[in-house]
């Protein structure tokens, strides 16, 4: 089985072809989401941070923004510094170009302010969307998939509808020889020992283990449990009682393959096939831009109550388990797995629906959220305090 896409250079396969400008500090945010405004086919990955953190989160900033650029949806890339920052443009700039694509910085400071900025940016934006816009795609083999997973917004139709639906998909993407990755570290709590039990390893099985017990310290380090973060309010008014109920349904989306390994939050996909867990928190905005650092090429999003958010350069696919909440949000969910709540579907029958609407979108098909562009934030998963 094939799916249309873009072949980059180092070989590994996009499903959209955009060009990247991304600020290497906060202070950049607002030059690069003007450029991107001017320029068609142009994504701004603002976030929040770059200066005044620890040495190990400006690494890790430095680290994810490069990931962002590696990504094969990226056909080329800006990069907006201010002159001043704490990530290292440099390091940013080398990494990216070693995949072969073009790679242009410009400097805030050094250009002379906002306005000469954003028209020398633009310039730049202009000329590197004119020079992919040629790059036309290709039929790859299904292998080369990267699949990602997230749910948000859950409530108790998630774990029995839309979470079933996508780990069936999961499924077909690893027989099919390509790849799956799934996170929300503190969504395994409670139900742990049964990813473990799945592990290819004892050592993956130990690491599945050790991040969820760092995900546990965080909490405790500031002198509290888990309790009104996860499970969130929303959650709760949708009929999750605690965070092992909620975990256990999570994890469905997750399929029933071996999980091959655990991939830390600014780790990049390279020859990895199979199902893989990335480290991440629950929140929608960092979980987002930890799958995109990982190369992949787009989501399958489970939601009950209805989460509408995209993500800029890697298209979100919404899979809704509510049937309700499917008829209030028509226009911002994909696919309606409510109908086996009601019982009009089978889970194969809604999984094999998911799955060929999953193909279209990485052939070129949009998304709700790409028609709506709701797409207009990322954030970074930082560990330290903000100095």
């Amino acid at each position: 089985m094939e799916f249309m896409g873009y072949v980059r250079e180092n070989g590994r396969v996009g499903s959209r072809n955009h060009v990247a400008v991304i600020p290497s500090v906060n202070c950049a945010n607002e030059v690069a989401k003007r450029i991107a405004a001017a320029v068609p086919n142009t994504r701004s990955l603002n976030h929040h941070q770059g200066c005044c953190e620890l040495p190990p989160d400006l690494d890790r900033v430095t680290l994810s923004l490069t990931g962002l650029g590696m990504s094969p949806n990226v056909g080329a890339v800006l990069i907006v510094s201010l002159g001043c920052e704490g990530t290292d443009v440099d390091y940013m700039a080398q990494h990216i170009a070693e995949t072969g694509k073009s790679v242009e910085v410009i400097r805030i400071q050094e250009l002379g302010g906002t306005r000469v900025s954003i028209e020398k940016g633009t310039e730049i934006a202009q000329k590197l969307a004119d020079k992919i816009a040629p790059i036309k795609r290709q039929a790859v083999d299904m292998s080369e998939a990267i699949m990602s997973i997230k749910c948000g917004a859950s409530d108790a139709t998630s774990g029995l509808a839309s979470n079933v639906v996508i780990g069936y998909v999961a499924d077909k993407i690893v027989d099919l020889g390509g790849t799956v990755v799934f996170g929300e570290t503190t969504e395994f709590i409670g139900a742990e020992h049964i990813l473990a039990r799945r592990a290819r390893t004892p050592e993956v099985g130990r690491k599945i283990y050790e991040i969820v017990e760092r995900m546990e310290n965080r909490a405790k380090s500031l002198g509290c449990d888990m309790r009104k973060g996860q499970p969130t309010p929303g959650n709760i008014a949708g009929g999750l009682s605690s965070i092992e109920e909620k975990s256990l349904g999570a994890i469905v989306k997750s399929g029933t393959k071996p999980i091959e390994g655990v991939l830390e939050y600014t780790d990049v996909i390279s020859n990895q096939k199979g199902l893989w867990i990335k480290d991440t928190p629950g929140r929608e905005i960092e979980t987002l831009t930890g799958m995109a650092i990982s190369g992949a090429q787009a989501m399958c999003f489970s939601t009950g109550r209805g989460a509408p958010q995209g993500f800029p350069t890697m298209p979100v696919l919404k899979i809704c388990g509510n049937p309700h909440t499917f008829a209030r949000l028509s226009e911002d969910m994909d696919v309606n797995a409510g109908r086996i709540i009601t019982g009009e579907k089978s889970i194969e029958e809604v999984g094999e629906e998911a799955f060929e609407r999953f193909v279209r979108v990485l052939s070129g098909e949009k998304t709700h959220c790409e028609e709506l562009e709701y797409y207009n934030s990322i954030d970074i998963y930082t560990l330290g305090p903000v100095i």
